[in-house]
């Protein structure tokens, strides 16, 4: 198969590229010097507007990935006999090759089942049960997603009640927000109403899934709990000399809400794909489109048919249910040629 003929475009929102806006803004910090290691203005300003679109002073970090923001920040949190709530499909446990676990230097994440993503609090509480005192983990901290691994998007009633649970069990809520942008754009609240005034305590706000080329926020809603992060950011590799690439494109974004209207777009995108792969192609879709995430159950000979005309995605979850991703870019005409390839092969 020719190069030009593989079509990426659904597998992941991490294939698209640098948004125009992010792109603009790269090429504006390349223009001349400035100052390194975060003392830039782009990377001021950055800080001063994730204040107030969250309405709260707050302490901003930039590192290069999901990961680190992830890892790095429930380090911050957690010594290493200390225990970490997530859902069994959250990216921490499944896709971070350990590095929660490398960071905290031991500390153990105990996994909660639902057939949505979210965090189940009898579970929960089944696990914290489980841990008789100075002889198991003490659990210090839970980590939510949102978006989650399966699309859906916790309402801020939802994180509300695990943001109590966590307070009434003297535990830390940890926000894995990869997708967040696109979580705020599908509920459409103010950022605030699902992170610090529900009780998150940490988010990673992802901005590469969203139209920037690398370069992910740790965001410490209370500013005791940051206290020397940045050592361990740097310790960690992740203070980048020339921050300002960083942040020229994520200051982009955050102008004139870029952020959510290029969330706004691929949550639309992914729900006119929902929308026509089940009427014109007869595909089941299996969990609520409320993100820019689309799972549909597929045999394996449809499997191979759209992927011998050139599509390539993902099997999510065994032993049939395949991930399609929409994104900032996503068009139309592209989704007319996905729906049209499965309306040919069915």
């Amino acid at each position: 198969m020719r190069a030009d003929t593989i079509r990426h475009q659904f597998a992941s929102d991490n294939t698209a590229a640098i948004c125009p806006e992010g792109w603009t803004a790269l090429e504006q910090a390349n223009a001349s010097y400035a100052a390194s290691y975060g003392d830039d203005e782009w990377t001021a300003e950055v800080c001063e507007r994730i204040r107030q679109i969250f309405e709260v002073d707050c302490d901003v970090y930039f590192v290069f990935t999901g990961t680190a923001a992830n890892a790095l920040g429930l380090a911050q949190l957690c010594q290493p006999f200390h225990g970490v709530i997530c859902h069994e499909r959250a990216h921490i446990q499944t896709d971070e090759g350990g590095a929660t676990e490398f960071y905290t230097r031991g500390a153990k994440l105990f996994l909660t089942k639902s057939n949505d993503g979210k965090i189940d609090l009898g579970e929960a509480e089944k696990l914290l049960a489980q841990q008789v005192e100075l002889h198991g983990h003490m659990m210090h901290a839970i980590s939510i997603a949102q978006a989650t691994e399966l699309g859906t998007v916790c309402t801020p009633d939802e994180v509300e009640a695990i943001g109590a649970f966590a307070r009434s069990h003297r535990m830390f809520l940890h926000m894995d927000g990869a997708r967040f942008a696109n979580a705020v754009a599908s509920l459409g609240c103010a950022p605030k109403t699902v992170t610090w005034e529900a009780g998150v305590d940490i988010l990673s706000f992802g901005g590469t899934k969203n139209g920037v080329a690398a370069g992910e926020l740790v965001i410490f809603f209370d500013k005791e709990t940051s206290r020397d992060f940045q050592y361990r950011v740097k310790q960690a590799g992740h203070l980048g000399s020339k921050m300002r690439f960083l942040a020229a494109p994520w200051l982009a974004l955050l102008k004139e809400d870029v952020w959510l209207q290029n969330a706004r777009h691929a949550n639309e995108a992914a729900r006119r794909l929902a929308q026509r792969l089940r009427n014109e192609a007869g595909v089941k879709t299996v969990f609520p489109v409320e993100s820019n995430a689309v799972f549909v159950q597929l045999d394996e000979a449809c499997v191979r048919g759209v992927h011998a005309r050139g599509w390539r995605f993902y099997k999510f979850v065994e032993p049939d249910i395949y991930r399609l991703m929409c994104s900032w870019a996503t068009t139309d005409e592209e989704i007319s040629m996905l729906v049209g390839d499965f309306v040919a092969i069915k």
